[in-house]
């Protein structure tokens, strides 16, 4: 009986490895629980043991799209977008909105992304887009704190501005609080992976006043849990770090998020045949978004 007991458990256990290694060949393996969802849209997932491991280079947790940028927590050189360029004279980039300044730049990346919510914007009857603002190196922002001081602008090295990432967004019509150029955004902007980044009820988290013209490009599905669940990117970054992995649905597409911790990050695993990306908080965290 003995030696069928001895049989039967090294069955057992070459079954499971067989169904582990299968899981694995499929992509991401799922071992856990659903947690309790936010909004009906986040739910915490345990995928953190399976994929191909990714080796990650120090400079990797300070860019990205998700780099934390306030009065503490500067940007380095590396979180600069690496395709910083003049919009003027390039419709593609600048899409249906006029340009305050010609000298104005962003990311390309970010600016493609910006003229496409132009273009559904316009769909809805809304056009009259102003740019006053993009990137700035710190020498521009140095000159901007010493014209306008500390009530109007960030220290050198603070601001987001100097990402590539963010905009300042106006309205020929009025003031973006009021006009419908405002109103568009602040509903709409998310499902193009952009965030309102300082509401009027955020000051005390954020430490800025309310900007309704200050929009920041986080990508997907990152925007939206953000706008279902009023999450401003300091808040959003806590959930992240306290759930460690969050999924959700954007237009019926999966995407799963994953935050690795400084000590966690020699554990990264990327998945199989599905398009990732990653970004530091600039807070030495970093994070895996795995896209449809």
């Amino acid at each position: 009986m003995k030696r069928w007991g001895i049989i039967t458990t090294l069955l057992a256990v070459l079954l499971v490895a067989a169904a582990f290694r299968l899981a694995e060949k499929q992509g991401w393996l799922s071992l856990g629980a659903e947690a309790e969802s936010m909004d009906g849209v986040i739910q915490e997932i345990a995928l953190r043991d399976s994929g191909q491991k990714l080796w990650v280079k120090q400079d990797q947790l300070y860019k990205g799209d998700l780099l934390l940028v306030n009065s503490e927590h500067k940007v380095g050189a590396e979180g600069t977008q690496p395709d910083i360029t003049e919009l003027a004279g390039k419709p593609e980039l600048l899409g249906r909105a006029a340009l305050l300044d010609h000298k104005i730049e962003l990311s390309r990346r970010v600016a493609l992304k910006f003229a496409a919510m132009l273009d559904a914007a316009a769909e809805d009857g809304v056009t009259h887009f102003m740019i006053s603002s993009g990137y700035r190196s710190e020498a521009k922002q140095s000159e901007l704190y010493a014209q306008k001081g500390g009530d109007y602008a960030l220290p050198p090295g603070y601001s987001e501005h100097h990402l590539g990432l963010s905009l300042d967004v106006g309205s020929t019509e009025g003031t973006m609080a009021k006009a419908e150029e405002g109103k568009w955004l602040e509903k709409n902007a998310a499902r193009y992976g952009f965030v309102l980044r300082y509401p009027a009820d955020k000051t005390q988290i954020t430490g800025i006043a309310f900007e309704p013209w200050h929009f920041r490009y986080v990508g997907l599905p990152h925007s939206v849990i953000m706008q279902r669940n009023h999450l401003v990117l300091e808040e959003y970054l806590d959930l992240l770090k306290e759930k460690k992995t969050l999924s959700t649905k954007v237009d019926g597409e999966s995407y799963e998020v994953c935050y690795y911790s400084p000590d966690e990050i020699a554990q990264l695993r990327v998945p199989k045949n599905r398009d990732y990306a990653l970004s530091g908080d600039n807070r030495g965290g970093l994070i895996l978004t795995v896209y449809p």
